[in-house]
Formats: C-alpha cells, sequence, structure tokens
C-alpha cells in the first residue's frame, strides 16, 4: 500500500469546530480519522490510544479543553466547573507522558483570566501549543542530525515521528533531517506489544520515501554487533531533572546493549517533556496496561494460572544517554550535568 503526501502525515487535525484523530490503532491496513466534538471523546481517543506519543497526546488534550469551552460556555452559567471537571479527566487519561499536564496547565492558565471571550483565547492557547511543537520539531531535526553527521546507520524504537506529536517527529525528525543530508541505513525495532515499530515507524517513514528496515525487538543485539550502526534514536515521554528519560518499554534495555557495542543512545524531546520537578526517573509513574494487551483469550479465566505483567515504559538513566535533544539545545553525556541548564535557554 502506498500513500505519498507533500507533507508528513498527520496525527491530528483541527477543522475549527471538532478534532480529527488518526487511529493509530488500524495503521498500516486503515487510515482512518475519528472526530471529536467533546472533551470526553478526546478522553478515550487518548486512553484508548488512537492518538498516542507525549507531544500529540499534550496537543490532543488543548484541543479537548477547547472543545469543552465550546460546549459548556454555550449551556451554562457554570460552565467554569465544568470545563475544570473536564480538564481533571483529561489529565487521567494517560499517566506517565508529562506533555499531557504540561498542555493542560496552560489552557488552566488561560481560564484562569478574566476573559471577554474565552473560547477565543483558549482556541489560541491551544493553536499555540500545536504550532510551537511542529516548530520545535523541525529545530530539534537540525540539531540532532548535526550529531550524526557521517553515521552509517541508526535505529528506532517505538513511534517518535509525526503520528506522535504535533507534525515532523522528534526521534524521526532527526533521521529525516539526516536523511535529507545524506543518506543514512534506518533501523526499526518492531515495538511489542502494541508494535508501533512495525505499524507506524517504518509506514510513516515510507511515506516520505525513507528506505527502513524493521527488525524483531530481540534481534538488535546482534544488529548492534554486527556494526550497522552508530546510534540508537528515540522520544521520550519524561525526562527527570538529573537527565534519566522514561520511554517505550524496551528503551531501557537497547541503551543497556548499546553501551555494551559502543552504540551511542540519542533522546529526542522538546522542553515540554522535561519534568522540572523530579530530582530522578525513579519518581516517574509507569503506566501499566491491562494483561489482556497481552494474553491469548484461553489465559484470562477467573482461575487460570498464568498472568501478564504489562508496563508500557521503562526508564533510562542518563548515564546510558549519550546526548538529549531539545528545541532549545543540546545536552552531551547529561550523567554529568543534568538538563536543568535548559530551563532558562533560550
Amino acid at each position: 500500500m502506498t500513500m505519498r503526501n507533500n507533507e508528513t502525515v498527520q496525527a491530528l487535525e483541527w477543522t475549527g469546530n471538532t478534532l480529527k484523530v488518526l487511529d493509530q490503532r488500524q495503521l498500516p491496513e486503515t487510515i482512518v480519522y475519528d472526530e471529536y466534538k467533546d472533551a470526553a471523546g478526546v478522553t478515550e481517543a487518548i486512553a484508548t490510544m488512537r492518538v498516542r506519543g507525549a507531544p500529540a497526546i499534550g496537543i490532543a488534550a488543548a484541543y479537548g479543553v477547547v472543545l469543552s469551552v465550546r460546549k459548556q460556555y454555550a449551556q451554562s452559567n457554570q460552565w467554569r466547573q465544568k470545563v475544570t471537571a473536564d480538564i481533571d479527566r483529561l489529565a487521567k487519561s494517560r499517566p506517565t507522558a508529562v506533555n499531557l499536564f504540561w498542555a493542560l496547565n496552560q489552557m488552566k492558565a488561560v481560564l484562569a483570566k478574566q476573559l471577554d471571550n474565552p473560547l477565543a483565547a483558549i482556541l489560541a492557547c491551544a493553536e499555540k501549543i500545536h504550532r510551537d511543537d511542529i516548530a520545535a520539531n523541525h529545530k530539534m531535526g537540525e540539531l540532532g542530525a548535526d550529531i550524526l553527521a557521517g553515521a552509517k546507520g541508526v535505529m528506532t524504537h517505538c513511534n517518535a515521528g509525526a503520528l506522535a506529536t504535533g507534525g515532523y517527529g522528534t526521534a524521526l525528525g532527526v533521521i529525516r533531517s539526516a536523511y535529507q543530508r545524506e543518506r543514512i541505513n534506518v533501523y526499526a525495532g518492531e515495538t511489542r506489544p502494541w508494535l508501533q515499530g512495525a505499524r507506524l515507524t517504518v509506514w510513516e517513514l515510507a511515506q516520505d520515501g525513507i528506505p527502513t528496515t524493521l527488525i524483531a525487538d530481540s534481534a538488535a543485539a546482534w544488529l548492534m554487533k554486527s556494526g550497522a550502526i552508530d546510534w540508537i534514536v528515540v522520544g521520550a515521554d519524561r525526562i527527570a531533572a538529573n537527565g534519566d528519560a522514561a520511554n517505550k518499554i524496551g528503551t531501557y534495555s537497547l541503551a543497556v546493549l548499546a553501551k555494551r557495542h559502543g552504540v551511542k543512545l540519542m533522546v529526542v524531546a522538546p522542553t515540554s517533556t522535561i519534568d522540572w520537578s523530579i530530582d530522578n526517573g525513579d519518581q516517574i509513574e509507569i503506566e501499566q496496561r491491562s494483561q489482556n494487551e497481552l494474553l491469548p483469550a484461553c489465559y484470562l479465566e477467573e482461575d487460570s494460572l498464568v498472568s501478564a505483567w504489562n508496563p508500557v515504559f521503562d526508564v533510562t538513566p542518563a548515564e546510558l544517554i549519550s546526548a538529549i535533544v531539545t528545541e532549545r539545545g543540546v545536552v552531551l553525556n547529561p550523567a554529568e550535568q543534568g538538563v536543568r541548564g535548559l530551563k532558562n535557554a533560550i
């Protein structure tokens, strides 16, 4: 199946009065957008992983607040309380991605003001969050590509592309920018159990004409030993002040393997992914999803002796990370200084 666009595929489309969300669970076989008219629908879209990826979750939540204001302001004098309840619901949709809470806090700050036209103000804020994310992705793409200069091969894990962001991507933004400068061999791990690498990453890169080789997650160590890659490039869902980074489950094991084989690890994320309030990765809440996502139906009986442990993320310590790339700059060897220096960077 081929679908080539002049613009990178978009996970989210704001129509002016609804939010269209690309149902990423159905990719690559089916391309379908679900349309949402209220915050409850957007909350469900995030919780059910129709939309995923930390920046995209934040952007979707921001538009969810816009939909809430649009609905409640027109219907009730108690609209502020009802919007607050919708924001609380959105905040509970996924626990690990800090961009969700960052975006909702921005929306709450706007709503705290006395506004003549609250809908216009809240929409302007959401559109700025979306616009700024795309600009940040392009900036990170160039900064990361500078670091990858001369690399013969890279590997990525999960999906940190346009599908996970406002557009262009974090880790895939770097790979896109690097590939535009010089041909580079790209490998993607399948990323179990949701197969974001197999279903999303290779499909997304193919839309941009970038050849990609898919590998089983368990083949990563052997790939590194072969000498085929110099870097692993991933996104993040939350970064602690010391540089520890939470990302899709399996990232930590890749980082350990990379250290053994002399392969470097780059984490690419906007500064909205940094949680300045936590000192290290031990404080990051790791989302646990249903064991039903792993187990065949025959093991789901009440008296079954087989259960499943299904953490969605793991935390890679800063000492295993070679570079953290943000729109405000790059931190090399973050174990030495953390990322606090980025807080006030311009």
